[in-house]
């Protein structure tokens, strides 16, 4: 009886435990990019599940050459605000060259 009322309480706790949604959390280590003047640039520790619009990025002149040196898969977007069809996904240790322009990127 001791032994059904244990498991039955560490099923419980396991269910609670897979149940609540896990928070954003950051991707580990730096994702780096060229703005649009050639110069370089870096996010450390990006946050996951949200969207960081590139400050370096304009209207006329997107960021270019991103390199996901990071623990998580990062999309860039050509477009602000990660909205648009052009889009590339990126799993960790990827670089891509200055033919890749973006505005965006967001981390999962």
């Amino acid at each position: 009886m001791r032994l059904r009322s244990t498991l039955a309480a560490a099923a419980g706790a396991l269910l609670i435990t897979v149940s609540v949604p896990s928070s954003a959390s950051a991707a580990v280590g730096n994702f780096e990019y060229r703005g649009p003047l050639l110069g370089s640039h870096l996010l450390s520790d990006p946050l996951g599940q949200q969207c960081i619009n590139i400050p370096q990025a304009t209207n006329l002149l997107p960021a270019q050459a991103p390199r996901n040196l990071t623990n998580s898969v990062a999309t860039v977007y050509l477009d602000f605000d990660c909205d648009g069809d052009i889009y590339v996904t990126m799993d960790p240790g990827v670089t891509l060259g200055t033919t890749t322009k973006f505005r965006s990127v967001a981390f999962q």
